[in-house]
């Protein structure tokens, strides 16, 4: 078998011996690693850095090793600064300073520049430009609606839990719907925004509660309530210079607790039944009392015109008399036959009648032939009224 003047396991490539092995890679004052038999060799991890910081000499202005993968051993020259470099690191800084200044503020937002940390101006939409570090900018949305719900998904917690002025505890859920006026202010004057104006609205709503009727708030108050509960939040946070304007309140839901509700329900159903009693009960005393008071002012109407009658007609009798009696004292006679002929017209025209001759020189058999006028007259008036 040949031997191999490179040492004991040969200096350059592959070498045999009597078990035919593969020989190992190269140590330290070896040979360059060689691949094994068929089989792909991976860059180790250093030498993979290596040419990275060698291409990151070259492009700074360096130059390589003499293999082109060493660092900056034998014939490097190591990295220096040119005028290239520093421009280039110059532009580097202005471009990064200027991604930090300029900022864009969109049409539903404004933002506050702050100074050293200090208020300095407020940023309209569009492009605007702080000169960092010394301003600073805050974007915040100014148009956009946000929320804060009170006792909603609570059922059973004290969030909604409120003490009406009849001494009653109801459940109240609602929404209070803000937006901000003035970013300065919102950012500035409250500490905690948002858990400000939920405490802010749920002790105002308390206030309301408090002095009003279960009955009211149950059935036909909540537009009054939430109305007096939009005025009574903006004007607390308006004490506060808060910069918030309260949109609305949304007055969801006002139930008595879950544990009784219930038995709630029953005693609206028994109060809803007495009214209805009771207002059946005013109808028919209202119809009642109207029948007789109708009744009662038709018979003093009957008996103011049974007076009026009776005394116009003794008024009447009494004129009558006194005229007769004027005419009985010019002629006695004359007047008193008159009397006894009107008084015998009257009583015989009022009743059926045969008149019988008892004379018998009438040459008659006593029977008077008799005209009834009057029956003729009366049958006359009764056609007259029925081809009306």
């Amino acid at each position: 078998m040949a031997g191999n003047s490179g040492g004991p396991w040969g200096g350059g490539g592959r070498g045999g011996d009597d078990r035919g092995g593969d020989r190992p890679r190269g140590g330290q004052n070896g040979g360059g690693r060689g691949p094994q038999d068929n089989q792909p060799q991976i860059p180790e991890i250093d030498e993979l850095m290596k040419k990275g910081q060698e291409r990151l000499r070259v492009l700074m202005g360096g130059r390589g090793g003499n293999n082109g993968t060493g660092g900056s051993g034998d014939g490097g020259d190591g990295f220096k600064f040119t005028g290239g470099t520093i421009g280039l690191i110059a532009l580097a800084a202005v471009a990064l300073w200027a991604w930090t200044s300029f900022y864009r503020v969109l049409p539903e937002e404004q933002s506050v520049e702050l100074f050293l940390g200090e208020y300095s101006s407020t940023g309209q939409p569009g492009l605007n430009f702080a000169p960092w570090p010394f301003v600073t900018a805050e974007v915040i949305p100014v148009t956009r609606e946000q929320t804060e719900d009170i006792g909603v998904g609570a059922r059973g917690s004290d969030a909604g839990l409120m003490l009406t002025g009849d001494e009653n505890i109801v459940d109240i859920d609602f929404q209070v719907v803000w937006n901000i006026n003035d970013p300065a202010k919102f950012l500035f004057n409250l500490r905690d925004p948002r858990p400000t104006i939920r405490a802010v609205s749920e002790s105002a709503m308390r206030e309301i509660i408090a002095q009003s009727d279960l009955a009211p708030i149950l059935n036909r108050d909540r537009g009054a309530i939430a109305s007096r509960l939009e005025e009574l939040i903006q004007s607390t946070l308006d004490s506060y210079d808060s910069g918030v304007t309260i949109i609305r309140v949304n007055f969801d839901k006002a139930d008595p607790p879950e544990p009784v509700i219930a038995a709630f329900r029953d005693v609206q159903a028994a109060e809803q039944e007495r009214d209805r009693l009771r207002n059946v009960a005013d109808a028919y005393a209202n119809r009642v009392l109207a029948e007789a008071r109708g009744e009662a002012a038709q018979l003093l109407e009957q008996a103011e015109g049974y007076r009026a009658r009776v005394v116009n007609e003794a008024q009447g009798e009494a004129s009558r008399f006194l005229a007769v009696l004027g005419e009985y004292k010019n002629a006695p006679e004359v007047t008193r036959k008159r009397l006894y002929l009107e008084t015998l017209e009257d009583v015989f025209g009022r009743v059926d009648k045969i008149i019988l001759d008892e004379n018998p020189e009438s040459g008659g058999n006593g029977v008077v032939p008799y005209l009834p006028l009057n029956e003729l007259r009366r049958n006359t008036t009764n056609n007259t009224e029925e081809a009306n």
